[in-house]
């Protein structure tokens, strides 16, 4: 070919090309890509004075957030707190310790579902360990227990798997009361582990008010708190088994993995969808998510308690007098932002939260949200109404330059995404490894052991629980709780008192104004057998997959 005709040829392509829009020279758009959805949603209360410091209690609402469970990458909790030790002065540095939990999904819950489970949360210093109920605390390894003898089991009446504390398959939208108040079940000791430190006597308990369970259930105890000392003795009489609480927490709900996709058009725009994330709706179309946050002072159960046990009358149940509800003003913020996994926090771009929720307080103990329906759509389900935020979203700037992800209807998302094709479906997942204990015949689990079992329960979340019967002061947590056998049997008789009397169907925690209590997993609840009703505790000593 000559040059001629080759100089012909380019300019009629030169043409042709001209004649094309301009967007077919953009970059083709991508593949969806892996991201996320994290952050904080916040909740203001007025504070209460510093004398409320015996502990608290809240009803929240339980519900689930997502459609269809993610798998274990999947971990948020419901709106819960964090309970911290009160000082005489400033804070102390580096000496993070508190109670948290709450209800959630966790990285380490083996036998998911999309309905929430309960855990306690109690951290020792700098996460050194942690408890999450009976038998299970931070790792699986028996050998380092770290936290999984942090907390005694004290209901006859309900089982508390290594996974969890279930709810009923299904609850939409209940409310769930709990709470953590402190009792003298023990003696305060001047040495710990042998050495010159002292160990507090707060046994910081927790109480539950369901639909078919009231009570007290385990507490941590005190060693949980102070056996940092051993190694730490500068830091003696700083943590929760001797200081009071700070009544004036913080109220967040914390969401650390919500599964979410980016793409990008052939325009250069980036938009992005998120799994399917719901609120539970009441008639109003609104969500009321917290209820009646309480704190107490020492009258409220602490002295009445300490009394009984001395040998005085049995208490009412908690004093209303030495208590105060903390109330909401009605505003809240957000920090759920969307990105893509190893973003620099500053790179990690918010969502309009407010373009479609507004926090409000319906009534001074009560906090919520209005929905903007033109972008959230009301979902009816088996187990009740939710509230469905907006799944896509479209990266914009405001007008300062800020960039900020405005939510979109589907049919403004471009098909060449790619978004409308993802599925969150659950994923196939290998069989769940089980929570097995020690199974040493010379170990704490067998001597001096059970007195009944082995037992089995078979909760919602297709898991069996295998459960002994212990004598309450022989059970494993309380062997390693540092107690002497003559301190261990003044707890035995504490505890029986505390079965003969404070049954699981009398109120303890105020009852809501609202809504309806949520209900445990009714496989959860138990009889004590014959012979065994005061002074005997369940305690699981394996969860494995149903077969």
């Amino acid at each position: 070919m000559s040059n001629k005709n080759i100089a012909a040829l380019s300019i009629l392509g030169m043409v042709l090309l001209a004649a094309l829009p301009l967007a077919s020279f953009a970059a083709a758009p991508n593949q969806p890509q892996k991201a996320e959805m994290a952050g904080y949603l916040l909740v203001p209360n007025d504070r209460v004075p510093n004398t409320y410091d015996a502990g608290f209690s809240m009803y929240v609402a339980a519900w689930p957030l997502v459609r269809e469970y993610p798998g274990n990458r999947f971990q948020t909790g419901l709106f819960g707190t964090w309970m911290f030790a009160q000082y005489d002065g400033p804070k102390p540095e580096k000496v993070y310790s508190d109670i948290e939990g709450g209800l959630g999904w966790w990285r380490d819950t083996r036998f998911a579902t999309e309905t929430p489970k309960f855990i306690m949360g109690g951290v020792a210093l700098n996460f050194s360990a942690w408890a999450n109920g009976p038998g299970a605390g931070k790792v699986r390894d028996w050998t380092r227990p770290k936290g999984k003898y942090g907390v005694a089991q004290l209901s006859p009446w309900i089982l508390w798997p290594p996974d969890g504390l279930n709810l009923r398959q299904g609850t939409c939208g209940e409310l769930f009361g709990y709470g953590y108040l402190r009792l003298p079940l023990t003696e305060p000791k001047a040495t710990t582990g042998g050495r010159q430190v002292p160990t507090g006597n707060h046994c910081w308990t927790l109480f539950l008010n369901t639909a078919n369970f009231k009570g007290p259930v385990a507490f941590f105890t005190p060693y949980f708190f102070s056996r940092v000392t051993l190694d730490n003795p500068h830091l003696a009489g700083m943590f929760l088994d001797s200081r009071p609480s700070n009544p004036n927490r913080a109220l967040q709900m914390e969401t650390q993995y919500v599964p979410a996709y980016l793409a990008t058009d052939s325009k250069g725009r980036t938009f992005s969808r998120v799994a399917p994330t719901s609120f539970p709706r009441n008639p109003n179309g609104e969500s009321a998510v917290v209820h009646h946050v309480t704190a107490y002072n020492e009258t409220a159960l602490w002295n009445s308690a300490q009394r009984w046990f001395e040998g005085g009358p049995v208490p009412d149940g908690i004093d209303p007098q030495g208590a105060v509800t903390h109330n909401f003003p009605g505003r809240g913020g957000a920090t759920w932002r969307i990105y893509k996994p190893r973003t620099s926090r500053d790179q990690k771009v918010p969502i309009a939260w407010t373009s479609f929720a507004t926090p409000f307080a319906p009534e001074p103990g009560t906090f919520g949200y209005r929905w903007n329906y033109e972008l959230v759509s009301k979902t009816d389900t088996q187990d009740g109404p939710l509230a469905t935020l907006p799944e896509y979203y479209r990266l914009t700037e405001d007008a300062n330059g800020r960039s900020k992800w405005v939510p979109v209807k589907p049919e403004d998302v471009p098909a060449e995404t790619g978004l409308a094709e993802i599925s969150f479906k659950r994923p196939d997942a290998r069989p769940s490894v089980p929570y097995v204990t020690p199974d040493d015949l010379e170990s704490c689990w067998k001597k001096p052991g059970p007195v009944a079992g082995p037992f089995k329960a078979y909760p919602g979340d297709g898991s069996v629980v295998t459960y002994y019967w212990y004598r309450f002061a022989d059970q494993p947590a309380l062997l390693n709780a540092d107690l002497t056998d003559k301190e261990r049997e003044a707890l035995q008789k504490r505890a029986e008192k505390i079965h003969r009397t404070w049954k699981k169907d009398r109120e303890y925690l105020a009852p809501p104004a609202i809504g309806k209590l949520a209900e445990i997993d009714p496989a959860l609840i138990i009889t004590p057998p014959r012979g065994l009703e005061a002074g005997y505790v369940p305690i699981v000593t394996e969860q494995g997959p149903r077969k």
